[in-house]
């Protein structure tokens, strides 16, 4: 099977689809600058003593919570301020979720790469506006949407002239409240761009707590190393340093403290699957 044709640089320093494995990770809300700091400080540390290349990632708005009730977020203004001084503090890039094609331009004056919900990978004013901000687009691809598919979503970035898109697996729907994830996925959408595996919405139990989303995060070790070992070019983690008082996904986040041996684990894992990509 075939596959991409270039890496995709995200900073002068970092680079998706090379030899080296590059983490997204944060807290799912960028619900304080205090919060953000410790999770972004411990993970970089990490990140740094293992050799892998980090982006921290945090949400300023959660635009598709289950319930109007659920926290959001910031809004922009202030979630954007958190996010700014997290890279400047860390001196990290940032990654960060847009819902609305008119968010795209001010995003990108803060964060070094945008991310597109699984929900609106599908929208296609919200990619052309997120490929016109020359920023490296990061796709999730929708829990309804076939692998092979999604490149048309890729293609919708690139005929704006931003060859810097690639893509993220999160699991597909299987049946109510519940996700599953096809490995075949990881190798078929390799076929037109760079994949990054998120782990921890991989978990998730969509609307699964009644106005809520559950998670299950006693199996990301396990879905960890079977996409590792399939060959991806990165991964996503939420994490929080407790995850039962996250105002956001906590049921699936990965406790900030239980990091370094997941990290452990999962750089293992990748180091097998580049053998055979």
């Amino acid at each position: 099977m075939k596959t991409f044709d270039k890496p995709v640089q995200i900073t002068d320093s970092i680079s998706i689809g090379t030899n080296r494995m590059v983490l997204f990770a944060g807290p799912c809300a960028a619900e304080t600058v205090e919060i953000c700091l410790t999770v972004g400080r411990h993970v970089q540390k990490l990140c740094r003593e293992l050799d892998i290349d980090y982006v921290f990632k945090a949400s300023y708005d959660k635009a598709n919570r289950t319930s109007k009730g659920s926290y959001r977020g910031k809004g922009m203004e202030e979630g954007l301020e958190i996010l700014a001084a997290v890279k400047k503090e860390l001196n990290v890039p940032v990654v960060t979720d847009i819902h609305e094609s008119d968010q795209a331009a001010p995003v990108a004056e803060v964060v070094d790469v945008l991310q597109i919900p699984a929900f609106l990978c599908r929208q296609t004013d919200l990619l052309i506006a997120a490929g016109e901000t020359g920023k490296p687009v990061k796709i999730k691809r929708g829990q309804f949407m076939a692998p092979e598919d999604m490149q048309y979503a890729v293609d919708k970035i690139r005929q704006t002239g931003n060859e810097k898109v690639f893509l993220t697996e999160r699991g597909a729907s299987f049946g109510y409240h519940n996700l599953v994830v096809d490995m075949r996925a990881l190798p078929t959408m390799r076929q037109f761009a760079p994949v990054v595996f998120d782990i921890t919405h991989s978990v998730q139990q969509p609307g699964g707590m009644g106005g809520s989303s559950g998670g299950q995060r006693q199996f990301a070790p396990f879905l960890a190393r079977a996409a590792g070992a399939a060959g991806v070019d990165g991964f996503f983690i939420e994490t929080h340093p407790n995850p039962s008082v996250a105002l956001s996904d906590g049921p699936n986040m990965i406790p900030l403290e239980e990091m370094e041996e997941f990290l452990k684990m999962l750089k293992e894992a990748w180091e097998v699957g580049k053998k055979y990509v």
